[in-house]
Formats: C-alpha cells, structure tokens, sequence
C-alpha cells in the first residue's frame, strides 16, 4: 500500500542464475514465440512481461517469494486490531483472523489479476483503514473494559467475552461493506479519472505519512515490553535489508545442459522482515528454555517468553474455511462508515499510482482508463468480501508486491496469480495463522518500528512530485502534517469538546476529527485545492500523466487489459458497450484513436 520506490538494475537482482542459464531461458522463450522484454542494453528490462508464462518451478519459487513479502503487513493487521477488539488475550481468535486475511487476500488477488486491472498485482489488507477502525474502537462506546485487559479475567470460551469482541467485529464489517460501496461505484463509474484531477501529492503525501505516524503508540507498546528483543529484530531486518542485500547466497541446481551448476539466491533481499522475526524468535526460544527470561507475568520481559501464548498451535485445527458471516450478521454504525470512506478515498489514489508503477515495471502500456476503472472496482469488490468473511479491514494493492517485480524481473501475471491461490491455501492451514500468533511481543514490536517507518517516508517520498522549493508547498504540507497531529490529541484529551446533542452527529465528528489520517488529507486537500499554484508547482502534471516511454515494448494494450475467456471478443459485438466505462472498446473506436494518432504523425512530419 505504500509509495513504490524505483531502483537500479543492479540493485535489483535477486534470484540470478549464470549466463549460460539465462540465454538458455531466452533461447526458449523465442522458440516459444513468446514476447521476450529482454534486452542486452537494457538491464531493467523484464526477463519475463506480462503475458508470458516463466517454467513451472520459478512460477512456484516466485509465488511464495511473494507470499512471504507480504507476510509482514498482512499479519501485523490482525494484530493490531486485536488490541481494539479486545482480543489481546485470545490467540486462537487471533489465528483465525490472521487465516480470514489471508484467505480473502489470495481471492481478492485472483479477481484481480483475471477481471480487475489484469496486472501482477497482489492484493492485501490495507493500513489505510487501520487508522479509522482504531479511532472507532477507541471511542467511549466501544472501548474495551477493564477485565478484558486482564488475563486471569479473561475466559475465552464465555458467551460474555465472545459478545463482547463480536460486537466490534460486526460493526467494523458492516461498516466496511458500506463503505465499499462507493470504491465499487466511483470504480465502475468511471468516476475515479475525475477525482483523480484533485487529488495530487500535496493531499496523499500528509495522508500516507500520518498512517504511519498514527500507529507510533502500537509500536512503542510492543517494543517496550522488551527493548533488548525488539533491538534485536530491528537491528537484524536492518542488516538483511540494507547491508546484506547484494550479497547472494549459492545455491546448487541441475539442468538439462549441466548437471552440476550453481545458482545465486538474493535471500536477503528478498525476506529481509521473514528472516529478522525468525531469528530473533529462536533468540527467545532460547532464552525460554533456559530460563533467562522471567516468568513472572508482572515482570519487565516476560512478553518476549515463547511459551507465553500457551499452547494455541496445538488447540488450532489443520483445516479451517472462513465464510462470509462467521462472526454474525454485521451491523452497522454512521461514525464508523464515514471514517473508514476517509481510509477508501485513499486507497483509491494510491492503488492508481500503484497501477502506473506495475505496468512500468513489468514492460506493458499504460493503463487505459477502462482497466483502471476495473482495477478499483474490484478493489471494491475486495473490500466488501472483506467486511463480509469478517478479517475487520478491506483489500488494497500491494505495493510492496510491485517492487519485487524488479528485483525478480519476472512480471508475470501467472505468477501473481498462483500467489493468490498459495494464499487461500495458507488461510485454510488453521495452524499456520497459529503459529504467527505465537511470535513474542517484542519482536513484533521490533517488526512495526520498521514497518510504520517505511510506510510514513513512503507517504513523504510522494513531494517528489512536486516543487519543494514552493513556499506554497512547504506551508501546506508541513501545516496539515502538525495540524493532525495536533488537533486528534488534543480532541482525544478533551473528549466531551465534540457534543452537539445529537449521539449520531458527535460518534462521526469524534471518529473524523481523532482519525490522524482524514485531519492531515482533508487540510492537504482542502488547501492544495483553494490556495493559488500551478499544476507543474503542485505536482499534478507529473502525477496525472501517463509516460509510454517509460514502457518501451511490443505488448498491445488490448494484449494485456482485455477481459479474459472471450468476454470482450462478446462485448465488442454489442453496441452499448461504448457507454460502459469498465467495459473495453469496440474494435472502430479503437481503429479510430489509431487512424487519429497517425494522421497526427503524419501532419507532424
């Protein structure tokens, strides 16, 4: 979900077999009459595009290298919404959301990939929404009580505890399936081109940034509970992902030319977080079984034991299957809907973004308007599947995702298409979402110090885009940055400032006006908008236009974004087609845009 930062070619190399391998490969891909995208002068280029199909073992090697870059954001969802849901102290619950997420991530990712945008996006849970669903769980209706907080108060089993988290859930998956709606209209619709003409850098920038920022708290509770681990994991992510990422790791292989080759596997850069929880969990397994750590419940570090979660691996079941409802019929709440369309709106601009910086990287055209529309649209669709198997948060597109297409140069939607389909499996492994919740709490909380981090500078890293040695920029971006960190707390300190009387009215003006994210993106908006700037000064000339040449290659646009299994060959055949914005066009308009574009080369010359 964050900004998608572009790299070198040689910085990006992460799964890289000898010379003899790759022409080998190359020579294949031209018998094959493939689209080969490689090119010796160019190293950024993708070994594989869009549409090719990479051979069957680097499609499995390269669906769960995308499965475990995910891993981190998808997981750390769950468990931070288990601190407003009440469910600190109920792992096993815990387990079966972290399942729910991942599940309707791997289907949300296949309607994607097969109806949606059609690029090799993957699809995830987003922390756009993470930020209005703490707000609306913090509020005195539905703040947690006191023996909720308290473990030897807490009976998992009692309907009484089981009300009261399922009350929460319900009411946040109601809210989202509302709020889904409109992503669902303003994608089919067509509206999102329009909304796009105002909402530039200046207003994702604060709001990005304050997604992070909003959840320092969080992290500071997790890490504090041992400071020396959550260093520890810190220290470790920072070493793979920074330092160690160039370095590859041998790994021997066979082929039909050698039997004996060796090949080289970029694994730090490729699960640097995957890598850095690992080791910092055997740490204090380690100082577990050696008693080390203190068992005492009431002492500092005792959070950091693995023997703390008891034994819920052992109580999860192999085989679980989330289904929409499973918590109960979903109910909704105003304040709710109207902070978590804050969170949408955002999601909505930043999976664009999103879309132009795949395509980019995977050697296609740019979008066309009808794929972005169905890109969103689906995204919606995502979101209301979401609320309704209840994970307590919507669908986004995986930034992260995308910028493994250029360490892997593999952009294959095939690829991103079984991720999906690895990822239902792993949601219906009850005892894989288990295992998670098992991770000691400060290396969780080492896990959120980078996690939080990278997505704030990914907020920040929007002002490129924009002309920063503006005055007028600078004003409205540092002011709507310290204006919603401001007035939230203040709000937050003083909650009874907000009453007008109306229960309805003050549930949404606290959710708003605590929500960090809506604050900041509604002064970036409001003032990027009203205060005097040209769009070159405001970003928007680079932000809102489409760059061909940054995707030199011989894919056709229908080649990539046409509707699959005959669909649009049907489509085409009907004449209403041309009012349907998601829809492709019919084959004359699109012989007339051609026709025009070379009329105009034409007069040019």
């Amino acid at each position: 979900m964050d900004s998608v930062k572009e790299s070198n070619g040689h910085d990006n190399l992460a799964f890289d077999m000898h010379e003899e391998v790759n022409d080998q490969l190359r020579t294949k891909a031209d018998k094959s009459n493939r689209t080969s995208c490689v090119a010796e002068e160019d190293r950024n280029k993708p070994t594989y595009c869009v549409t090719d199909v990479p051979p069957w073992y680097l499609c499995i090697f390269l669906a769960f290298q995308h499965y475990l870059t995910a891993f981190g954001a998808i997981i750390a969802i769950p468990l931070i919404l288990s601190e407003g849901l009440c469910l600190q102290h109920d792992t096993l619950t815990q387990s079966l959301l972290i399942n729910s997420i991942f599940f309707v991530s791997g289907l949300c990712t296949i309607l994607q990939v097969t109806f949606g945008v059609r690029l090799p996006i993957l699809q995830g849970g987003t922390f756009a929404l993470v930020t209005p669903a703490m707000a609306v769980l913090s509020t005195p209706e539905w703040k947690c009580p006191a023996w909720t907080q308290n473990a030897s108060l807490v009976n998992t089993s009692s309907p009484v505890f089981i009300e009261e988290w399922q009350s929460r859930m319900r009411t946040l998956q109601g809210s989202i399936m509302v709020a889904s709606v409109l992503q669902i209209l303003v994608g089919f619709s067509g509206l999102i081109g329009f909304l796009m003409r105002f909402i530039g850098p200046l207003t994702i920038a604060p709001t990005v940034s304050l997604i992070g920022l909003a959840l320092y708290d969080s992290g500071g509770v997790k890490a504090g509970s041992h400071w020396g681990i959550s260093a520890l994991t810190t220290g470790l992510i920072i070493l793979f992902s920074q330092y160690l990422r160039l370095i590859p790791i041998p790994v021997p292989s066979c082929s039909k030319t050698e039997k004996r080759k060796i090949s080289k596997f970029y694994v730090f850069q490729t699960m640097p977080i995957l890598l850095g929880i690992a080791v910092s969990w055997l740490v204090c397994y380690l100082l577990t079984i050696f008693d080390v750590l203190p068992s005492d419940p009431t002492r500092y570090g005792h959070l950091a034991r693995t023997d703390v979660k008891g034994n819920v691996v052992s109580q999860a079941s192999w085989f679980t299957l989330p289904y929409p409802g499973m918590w109960g019929t979903p109910t909704v709440n105003l304040a709710a809907v109207v902070g978590i369309l804050a969170g949408i709106i955002c999601s909505m601009a930043e999976s664009v973004g999103d879309y132009y910086a795949c395509a980019r990287l995977s050697g296609a055209p740019p979008p066309p308007k009808h794929a972005i529309s169905r890109g969103i649209g689906v995204e919606g669709l995502g979101s209301l599947l979401a609320g309704a198997f209840g994970t307590g948060n919507g669908t986004t597109s995986f930034s992260e995702n995308v910028a493994a297409l250029s360490i892997t140069k593999v952009a294959s939607r095939t690829v991103i298409l079984l991720s999906g389909f690895v990822m239902i499996l792993m949601g219906m492994v009850g005892k894989i979402g288990a295992i998670f919740t098992t991770i000691p709490t400060p290396v969780i909380g080492g896990m959120f110090l980078i996690m939080f981090g990278v997505i704030s500078a990914a907020g920040i890293s929007n002002l490129q885009f924009t002309d920063m040695n503006s005055s007028r920029n600078i004003f409205v971006f540092g002011f709507s940055i310290f204006s919603a960190l401001v007035i939230p707390n203040w709000i937050m300190k003083n909650p009874g400032v907000l009453e007008t009387g109306v229960k309805e009215v003050d549930q949404v003006l606290n959710v708003l006006f605590t929500t960090h994210m809506f604050v900041g993106g509604f002064l970036g908006f409001f003032l990027d908008n009203t205060i005097p700037g040209t769009k070159r000064e405001r970003g928007l000339l680079t932000w809102n236009t489409e760059h061909p040449e940054d995707s030199r290659n011989a894919l056709a646009p229908e080649e990539v974004y046409n509707l699959p299994f005959g669909i649009t060959s049907w489509l085409q055949t009907r004449s209403w087609v041309r009012y349907v914005p998601f829809c492709p066009p019919t084959n004359h308009m699109t012989e007339d845009v051609v026709s025009q574009s070379q009329g105009t080369e034409q007069t040019r010359v």
